[in-house]
Order: structure tokens, then C-alpha cells, then sequence
């Protein structure tokens, strides 16, 4: 047997070859393909939760909000204990909802310790819709 560099120069440098590519398709489907596929489903996991909460803020601001625009407002005066009370001289009847607003930021100013309700004056409805509370 003789001894041929040439093919043992072969042998080594097939050796390394074939240990760097196994190493390549280690890392490419041990680090890196996993490592996209994981970083893209969180990804979308998390679009998917933040369309979830969008869609129930959605509906439930569609649900909340009034059916109607009032056509008429009224002033209601609270006195301390929460009970209702009517003070003489108050206009309490509006048909725009700013100068409702308006009034009753001038009321709450007069009359500190009373406090005041914007509320529709829808007459098909037993209960009456509170818009504004100061």
C-alpha cells in the first residue's frame, strides 16, 4: 500500500465538505427556518388579538351610543343628598344640546353644591337617557 497524498488531500478536504454543509443545513433548518416561521406566527398572533379587541371596542361603541338625536334637552337639578329638586328662575328646556351645555356649566357656577343633568325629553321613553352629569 502506498501512501498518495493526492488522495488523502481528497479524502480531508470531502471530510470537511461534507461536515460543513450537514453544519449549513443545521443551521438553516435548525435556526433559521424555525426562527422565521415562529417570528411570523407571533406576528400574526398578535394582529389577531389586536383585530379582536378593535372588533369589540367596534361593537360595543356602536352599541353604546344613542339610536336617536334627541330634538328637545332638559336641565335636572340634584341638590346634595342626590335627590331631585327644581330652584326657581332656571331655564331647564333646550333644544340644542351646546347651549344645554352652556347653561348648565353657568348653573354648576352659581350653585356649587347642587349638581346638574342633561337628559333627553323623549316622551315614548320610560327612561331618560343622561348626557351630560356635573
Amino acid at each position: 500500500m502506498k501512501f498518495d497524498f493526492i488522495e488523502y488531500l481528497r479524502s480531508v478536504i470531502f471530510g470537511i465538505g461534507i461536515v460543513s454543509v450537514s453544519h449549513i443545513f443545521l443551521t438553516i433548518f435548525g435556526q433559521t427556518i424555525p426562527n422565521a416561521v415562529v417570528g411570523f406566527f407571533r406576528e400574526i398572533g398578535g394582529v389577531l388579538i389586536l383585530a379582536i379587541v378593535f372588533a369589540f371596542a367596534f361593537t360595543w361603541f356602536l352599541r353604546a351610543r344613542p339610536r336617536h338625536k334627541p330634538k328637545k334637552y332638559s336641565v335636572v337639578v340634584f341638590d346634595v343628598f342626590g335627590q331631585q329638586t327644581d330652584i326657581e328662575g332656571l331655564r331647564t328646556d333646550f333644544r340644542n344640546h351646546d347651549v344645554a351645555w352652556s347653561f348648565m356649566k353657568q348653573y354648576k357656577n352659581d350653585y356649587p353644591s347642587h349638581n346638574f343633568a342633561m337628559i333627553d325629553d323623549n316622551p315614548k321613553s320610560a327612561k331618560k337617557t343622561i348626557f351630560r352629569y356635573i
